[in-house]
């Protein structure tokens, strides 16, 4: 029989391992000697428990339990310094207990040791060190030899300079002005032969970044929703659709511009028809009529193969008044209700492009700047051209205050408000209250409204309410009203 110190240990074994017989009758033995070694007498007591020190010394034990050979002790004690189990032996547990983890004490975790690095690999490390790619024991080990070696100290500093070089701080998205600078450069060193009408750049501009845009987004986002907001009457209406959808709509409405051109009508021949006769009562057929004509058409719905017509329709339509020369300007678009001249057509045509590429980058979540200033400047031009006649068909439809009793002759000066843009692109416009045949006129001005020039744009498409819009008001709050009412009224699907 192996001694008691080859009895414990266990470990290379299986836990589950059954006991042989031999080990069952020790072990029930030991539960005999734990449960009667408090009540035997002094004699017993001692020789048990010199028993079970035998054994766990392995020394001579007998294996019918009999008594050990040392001295007997004190019953009492006997029986308590008998052992127990491995709470009262000190032996190791049969199973060992899991070992406890710094973490779970509270106490603060040790700390790494210093690297010690000689100079060579310390001067090696400059370069990882300049790029932050060093570990923390390595970063800490590398300054400290920076504070001791100025030759070190000198390579380091030339390589974080080397490394500002590499990592510019500018944002990844390009500046929304260079292709407008790299054009100008160029045509400043070359002339182009045909140039593109002053009047059509802002619709050259937008619909390249309009492009550039859609270029970035993945097919999923394509299907993205998309709430189309105008203003009608007194009150905000809108229109759920998608990213695709709004491209869609993009290339019906300006396929009135291409029509007054001679381009190919994009709601090809048979739906245009239908589409003039159901408009016939009023006229042509209005932005949102050929919208939903050409939506209706669509066995399913627009997808991102939408890009490519409307991509080719604003090249062809540039191309056009290009060719056509500044003159085209004066050349009617109508727009079913009314009509506009091709220059004022064409921006138009920008804004609404810049207005609904905005539409789209906030469905996607993607950053989308203003136009150019000077772009943006004839942008807000036309809107406040087209505020007289806004105001006047405001008030025949009795939605704005009536004009007073006192009648402006034509061309003759009459009450005008001041409307003061601020920001890039703003300026200043005197813009006439009694009718649009009269003359606004600085003598008779009777109120003075400021906005930003992006707040303006906003409101005058419908995409911010009069009451919200941040305007600074003097004078006049009922003409200032009409005007900002007017202003949203503007705004069409």
């Amino acid at each position: 029989m192996s001694g008691g110190a080859d009895r414990f240990e266990p470990f290379d074994e299986p836990f589950d391992r059954p006991l042989d017989e031999h080990e069952e009758h020790e072990a029930k033995e030991e539960h005999e000697a734990k449960e009667q070694g408090g009540e035997g007498d002094g004699e017993d007591g001692g020789g048990r428990a010199q028993g079970a020190a035998d054994r766990s010394s392995g020394g001579p034990r007998d294996v019918d339990g009999g008594h050990g050979d040392g001295p007997a002790g004190d019953g009492g004690d006997g029986g308590g310094g008998g052992p127990a189990g491995p709470a009262g032996s000190g032996q190791p547990p049969r199973i060992p207990m899991p070992r406890s983890s710094v973490e779970d004490t509270g106490l603060p975790l040790p700390e790494p040791a210093p690297l010690v690095l000689e100079h060579r690999v310390l001067k090696s490390l400059l370069g990882a060190w300049a790029l932050a790619a060093c570990s923390a024991q390595e970063t800490a080990a590398v300054e400290e030899h920076l504070g001791e070696c100025g030759s070190c100290a000198d390579e380091a500093l030339r390589l974080r300079g080397a490394v500002g070089l590499l990592h510019p701080p500018e944002s990844l998205d390009l500046d929304p002005t260079l292709r407008t600078r790299v054009l100008e450069g160029c045509l400043d060193r070359r002339p182009a032969r045909i140039p593109v009408p002053e009047w059509a750049t802002p619709y050259d501009a937008e619909a390249a970044r309009l492009d550039a845009l859609l270029q970035d987004i993945g097919d999923a986002e394509w299907h993205a929703p998309v709430r189309l907001r105008w203003f009608e009457g007194d009150g905000p209406v809108s229109r759920r659709t998608t990213v695709a959808g709004v491209i869609a709509h993009l290339l019906s409405v300006d396929g009135l511009v291409g029509v007054a051109l001679g381009l190919e009508d994009p709601l090809g021949a048979a739906t245009a028809e239908k589409t003039e006769a159901e408009g016939a009562a009023a006229g042509a057929p209005t932005p949102s009529q050929r919208t939903e004509a050409y939506w209706r058409a669509s066995h399913f719905p627009p997808t991102r193969a939408v890009r490519a017509p409307w991509r080719e329709q604003s090249h062809h339509i540039v191309r056009t008044v290009s060719f056509a020369g500044g003159r085209s300007g004066r050349l009617a678009v109508s727009y079913g209700g009314f009509a506009l001249p091709l220059s004022d057509s064409m921006l138009d045509r920008a804004f609404e492009c810049w207005v609904h590429a905005g539409d789209i980058a906030d469905a996607v979540d993607y950053p989308y700047e203003p136009p150019a200033p000077r772009h943006l400047h004839r942008m807000i031009d036309l809107a406040a051209r087209m505020l007289p006649v806004s105001l006047a068909e405001r008030r025949r439809a009795g939605l704005s205050a009536p004009a007073p009793r006192r009648l402006v002759a034509a061309g003759a000066p009459g009450r005008s408000l001041r409307l003061e843009i601020e920001g890039s692109g703003g300026g200043e416009w005197l813009i006439p209250l009694d009718s649009p045949a009269s003359v606004a006129s600085a003598e008779h001005e009777v109120a003075h409204v400021a906005l930003d020039g992006v707040e303006f744009c906003r409101l005058a498409a419908g995409h911010v309410s009069p009451e919200e819009a941040a305007a600074g008001q003097v004078g006049d709050r009922e003409a200032i009203k009409d005007v900002l009412f007017a202003a949203a009224s503007l705004s069409r699907m």
